[in-house]
């Protein structure tokens, strides 16, 4: 049973009332980044102007932040009085969705690069490329997210279980937290190079009013973009640190701070429509917008 290996591991079953705050907190956050990522995802379907390359992969983004908040909600209400195949396919949802996001951020990234080296606003990128590339982003996470319940996993060999994930083995741990710190490096250096283009290309431009403001819409677009990679960066750096110290043993304070770096993790998919919100005037009249029409709708008799 999974209540075995969290025994085999050394991993304290979750008591509700020891962490009530932390629980109502991932609580509350889920549910607002579940209805918040859905307020997202309808605005790119129904606004024109959301039809494009990098506002796809920012609604696929938001699709995986809409499945992180289920995952931990099912995790809040189920730690560990499940089956084993329910754990799995529980935990291998949450490693799905921290995959989606780190590649379609890469996938931004890239697309960004492409389309500021060029300077254009964006990407020439054709919708089915689009739907493509999001296929193939989700199908990569899913596989990554598969990998433990296909054998590689600590069932056989309870010598090598993890603390965090009792269930895990450890060098998956170090195989996923290295993987996703190295692909976080990666785009902060792209982001890097393109900010530093950006700023010489701005220095260099003439007055002209046109250029101006196509200047301040791709620089306002970038600096959106700029904003979600720190906001990744942030939440789940933590959480992957904790994952490599687990990987390698090395228990100092990681199961005191575990449940930070979760609730920390879920703060990530709430951010993301509070920086679109902000960030984002078209964004921010399209929830105005749909936020009206559902208070007309619930004020009819």
């Amino acid at each position: 049973s999974v209540e075995y290996y969290y025994n085999i591991s050394g991993k304290v079953i979750p008591d509700l009332g020891h962490v009530y705050a932390v629980v109502s907190l991932i609580l509350i956050v889920s549910f607002f980044s579940i209805a918040t990522n859905i307020l997202v995802l309808t605005a790119i379907f129904i606004n024109r102007r959301f039809h494009y390359p990098i506002y796809y992969l920012l609604g696929n983004l938001a699709a995986a932040d809409l499945f992180t908040g289920i995952a931990y909600l099912h995790m809040i209400f189920c730690p560990w009085t499940v089956s084993l195949s329910e754990w799995f396919i529980r935990q291998g949802l949450i490693d799905a969705c921290l995959n989606a996001s780190v590649i379609n951020l890469m996938a931004i990234a890239l697309e960004r690069h492409q389309t500021i080296f060029t300077m254009q606003l964006h990407s020439t990128m054709t919708n089915m490329r689009v739907i493509l590339l999001i296929v193939g982003i989700w199908t990569i996470a899913v596989f990554m997210g598969l990998i433990p319940s296909m054998g590689w996993n600590c069932l056989c060999h309870t010598d090598n279980c993890s603390k965090m994930a009792p269930m895990y083995s450890r060098s998956y741990f170090v195989f996923l937290a290295v993987l996703n710190l190295l692909s976080i490096s990666f785009m902060v250096l792209v982001y890097t190079r393109i900010f530093i283009y950006v700023r010489h290309k701005s220095q260099r431009m003439s007055q002209h009013t046109v250029q101006n403001k196509h200047k301040e819409t791709v620089e306002n677009l970038m600096r959106t973009v700029f904003v979600i990679l720190g906001c990744c960066v942030v939440c789940w750096t933590p959480g992957l640190v904790l994952l490599l110290l687990d990987g390698v043993k090395c228990n100092c304070i990681m199961i005191n701070v575990e449940i930070y770096s979760v609730v920390l993790a879920e703060l990530n998919s709430m951010m993301n429509p509070i920086i679109y919100w902000y960030r984002d005037q078209d964004m921010r009249r399209t929830f105005k917008h749909i936020l009206c029409c559902l208070c007309r709708r619930g004020r009819r008799p």
